[in-house]
C-alpha cells in the first residue's frame, strides 16, 4: 500500500485543502513541522514517516495561472513527485518531466476529453502519466460536455480505452473533510477494472481507512490532513 503525502501549492506555499473550496484554502499548519514551506514539509514527512513519494497539486497552474514550477523542481529534488499542473498538452508534460517530476497527473478537471488523452499517449508513449478522476459529489469534473457529470465507472471506462493504466480517484468534496474515503467506489472500480492501478484521494482519516482501501483494491492513497494532524503515526504505516 503506497501512502503518498499531498502538497497543495498556492502562490508557492503549502495550503490546507478543504472540500475543493480553493478560495478559502489557508497556509498549512502541521504538527510535524513549522511553517508552510513545501520543501521543508516534504523533508519533515520523509524523516518522520519514511515516505519518499509526494503528490503535488499546483493549484495556480490548475486554475490557469503561471504555476510554481520552481517549487515543483525543488520538490522533485527531495522526493519522487507526481504533479498535477492542470495540463494535458504534450509540450507542458515534457517540460514537467524535464524538471525531474517522476509522474505527470492528467486531471479530468483540465482534460478536454478522452480523445485528448489518447492523443497525448500517442505523442508521448513512454511518458509516466496518471489520470486523475476529479470528482465532486461522485460526478466527474471536466470541460468536455461528454465527460462532465458522468460517474467514475463510466469515466474510467472511457479513459481506460484511451490508454489510462493508473488512476487517482479524487472526490474534492471529501478532501480535508474528515468524512472518510469512498471505499465502496474504490471496490467497484477495482472489480470493473482490475488492470488499472487505483490510488484513492480525499477523506483518509486514519490507518483504518488505509487498510479498508487496501482491502478494496486500492494500490495507494493520497494523504494530507491525517499525516500533518497526527492521526496517523509512523509505526502504523509499517504494518500496511
Amino acid at each position: 500500500m503506497r501512502v503518498i503525502p499531498v502538497i497543495d501549492l498556492k502562490r508557492g506555499a503549502a495550503v490546507h485543502a478543504v472540500r475543493g473550496d480553493r478560495e478559502r484554502y489557508r497556509p498549512l499548519r502541521s504538527r510535524i513541522a513549522e511553517g508552510s514551506d513545501p520543501v521543508h514539509l516534504t523533508r519533515a514527512v520523509r524523516e518522520r514517516f519514511g515516505l519518499d513519494e509526494v503528490y503535488v497539486a499546483d493549484l495556480d497552474a490548475i486554475e490557469g495561472g503561471p504555476g510554481s514550477s520552481d517549487v515543483v523542481a525543488a520538490l522533485a529534488r527531495e522526493a519522487r513527485v507526481m504533479v498535477d499542473a492542470g495540463t494535458a498538452a504534450a509540450t507542458a508534460v515534457a517540460r514537467l518531466l524535464e524538471l525531474g517530476v517522476a509522474r505527470v497527473v492528467i486531471g479530468t478537471e483540465s482534460l478536454p476529453g478522452a480523445e485528448a488523452f489518447r492523443r497525448l499517449r500517442a505523442e508521448l508513449p513512454d511518458a509516466p502519466l496518471v489520470v486523475s478522476l476529479d470528482l465532486r459529489g461522485g460526478r466527474l469534473l471536466s470541460p468536455d460536455p461528454a465527460l462532465s457529470g458522468i460517474d467514475a465507472v463510466d469515466a474510467l471506462a472511457r479513459l481506460g480505452e484511451a490508454g489510462a493504466r493508473e488512476a487517482i480517484v479524487l472526490d474534492l468534496t471529501r478532501v480535508g473533510s474528515g468524512e472518510g474515503p469512498d471505499v465502496t467506489l474504490l471496490g467497484e472500480l477495482h472489480a470493473r477494472f482490475p488492470d488499472v492501478e487505483l490510488l484513492a484521494g480525499g477523506g483518509v482519516r486514519d490507518a483504518a481507512d488505509l487498510r479498508a482501501l487496501a482491502d478494496a483494491g486500492a494500490s495507494g492513497a493520497l494523504v494530507a490532513t491525517a499525516l500533518h494532524g497526527g492521526a496517523i503515526e509512523a509505526g502504523e504505516l509499517s504494518a500496511l
